[in-house]
């Protein structure tokens, strides 16, 4: 009898010792737009969750949902990742602005970090990556490499990251080649391959031999694949496996130095509400490797722009620039401030075409 005691209570302590160690584990939740297979936008977010994985080890506990719509289904997947345990909750696409601002509300102990918004609370952390800064590097490679002085530009939705990539895009692929215009299809999503690849295939028939997107899947890839003599730009994540040809190089977003902050900042007690936006200097956005069949004078003039980036000597939007309208925006030498490209909702001279409302 002793002995069944002695055994029932070493099982009992070892089981609540097991307990403490599952409650003492940080969880941290992740939200996804799109399915973490993308090969994109979701594929990197999730790298960055693996990183967070590695870096700590059984002292975390990572839960992530896929393919989530904008809107009330993502209300209700925060909800419920909050209601679950999460200490910490990463929504990872624009939409997810209100969604996650109201969540927030009910769960004022739980941490959340919105990906590309600007709303915040105690609570609520903002993030996002000067995708624009990679985009001036794409088009000055596009400018250059044009044989029909058409690129075309998949946009997801005309919201200011997206306008933002446009804009820079243009001015650098124009600084290079002043002949070169831009066709602009909206897709209206963030992944939807079927969508994506005929609005690949549409800019093609246009006349585009350069097809730059801002869309999640590898379909555009593909679609210019298919085609050939039509080259193409990695989109969120590097996209190799389409290169050397089409895909010449690509934005890479990398979140797991951000998410591995984030994280320790809440197991050791400081995290707070925070706004970050970082670009090629921090490391957040990288250019993926310009591949062979870029010139090697164009490749190295792409990868000068890069590091002048970089090192701050550069902005991408540095005037004389006017608006599309023809208005003064930017004076000789004058640097677009961060309030303006925050809420950017026009386009520069030169851009055809209406923003869509």
């Amino acid at each position: 009898m002793k002995l069944t005691k002695l055994l029932t209570g070493a099982a009992m302590a070892l089981g609540l010792a097991t307990s403490a160690m599952a409650e003492d584990k940080t969880k941290v939740g992740f939200v996804y737009v799109g399915p973490v297979g993308d090969g994109g936008w979701t594929y990197e977010h999730d790298q960055g969750r693996k990183a967070v994985v590695a870096e700590f080890g059984d002292k975390v506990e990572t839960v992530y949902v896929e393919n989530v719509a904008e809107g009330p289904d993502a209300e209700r997947v925060i909800t419920q990742m909050a209601l679950q345990g999460a200490d910490l909750i990463f929504t990872t696409s624009f939409g997810y602005m209100d969604p996650t601002i109201n969540v927030a509300k009910k769960f004022p102990n739980v941490k959340f970090e919105h990906a590309t918004g600007y709303k915040r609370a105690d609570n609520v952390s903002t993030y996002s990556a000067r995708f624009y800064e990679g985009r001036a590097v794409q088009g000055t490679i596009a400018g250059h490499m044009t044989k029909s002085n058409i690129v075309g530009y998949i946009g997801s939705y005309p919201i200011p990251e997206v306008i933002r990539g446009i804009n820079s895009a243009y001015l650098h692929a124009k600084k290079v080649n002043p002949d070169v215009t831009f066709k602009i299809v909206w897709a209206f999503t963030w992944f939807d391959p079927a969508k994506e690849a005929d609005a690949a295939k549409v800019l093609i028939e246009q006349g585009a031999d350069v097809i730059l997107q801002h869309t999640d899947s590898t379909a555009p890839q593909a679609a210019a694949q298919a085609a050939g003599n039509v080259i193409t730009f990695g989109q969120a994540s590097d996209m190799a496996e389409y290169g050397p040809l089409p895909r010449v190089s690509s934005i890479i977003d990398n979140w797991a130095p951000y998410y591995i902050a984030r994280t320790k900042a809440v197991m050791d007690g400081t995290w707070t509400s925070v706004d970050t936006w970082d670009g090629i200097g921090p490391g957040m956005v990288g250019i993926g490797e310009i591949s062979d069949a870029v010139p090697a004078e164009v490749k190295a003039e792409a990868l000068a722009l890069k590091d002048a980036i970089a090192n701050g000597s550069y902005h991408p939007f540095t005037g004389p620039i006017n608006k599309q309208d023809g208005s003064a925006w930017l004076a000789d030498g004058e640097i677009a401030d961060d309030g303006t490209l925050a809420g950017m909702n026009f386009f520069v001279e030169g851009i055809e075409g209406d923003i869509p409302q």
